[in-house]
């Protein structure tokens, strides 16, 4: 799932695709990855830049080519050739905004309408930042459609792996799967603080054994 234009390896390599209001830290997301931001290729024609993101794990390196849409999704829906032969995703909202959590559903279908089946995760990005618009326990879409949900902080590289890792075993099958190597990261841009991040990550679990509310617009109110 390389572009053209792009090398390809002998080992396991899947298309990852990206999606999410524009704004949301995609690009500063994949970015953080050493090798993908190096070797990175551009598109113009769909508008998307593919980076290669490598991995080690105890059953072998693994590759995922990262589809980020390098700001297209302001014009609209995404085209479908984006979408195709997609093989896992990752739909990324923005804590501190909540309209892009509000536009979470309609990624999703979009995504589903052209990949069937493939293993998706949430991430809630920007957690680094102290004023939160979308709290932990308001997180509910992930429950609904039987997604992964991460909080994660592209800028302080938090939770980083955890989104590869967990879309790593699925698509081998393998729960036992597990990174050997810490990826090559740029170094953290901001500070996290890790406490009050806690506190949000036991209040996910505490929602998490809740029963999911009616409607998301309530949280809102």
């Amino acid at each position: 799932m390389a572009l053209p234009n792009q090398q390809t390896v002998t080992y396991p390599s899947f298309k990852l695709v990206l999606v999410g209001d524009g704004g949301t830290g995609k690009t500063t997301f994949v970015k953080r990855h050493l090798s993908g931001e190096f070797e990175k290729k551009y598109e113009p024609t769909i508008g998307v830049e593919v980076h290669p993101l490598d991995f080690h794990t105890n059953c072998g390196q693994i590759r995922f080519y990262c589809w980020d849409t390098a700001g297209q999704e302001k014009f609209g829906g995404l085209r479908d050739g984006y979408y195709i032969r997609g093989q896992c995703a990752i739909i990324m909202f923005d804590v501190t905004a909540r309209l892009t959590y509000k536009n979470v559903p309609t990624w999703h279908r979009d995504l589903c309408r052209v990949c069937e089946n493939i293993p998706i995760v949430l991430c809630g990005n920007k957690v680094d930042v102290k004023n939160r618009q979308v709290k932990a326990k308001q997180v509910t879409f992930h429950r609904k459609k039987n997604l992964q949900y991460y909080e994660i902080s592209a800028k302080s590289n938090y939770n980083f792996e955890k989104p590869f890792l967990y879309l790593a075993r699925k698509l081998a099958g393998d729960t036992n799967l597990h990174f050997v190597e810490t990826p090559a990261l740029a170094p953290p841009e901001v500070q996290i603080d890790l406490v009050e991040q806690q506190r949000h990550e036991q209040e996910l679990a505490v929602a998490a054994a809740q029963p999911l509310p009616d409607d998301d617009d309530d949280a809102f109110d």
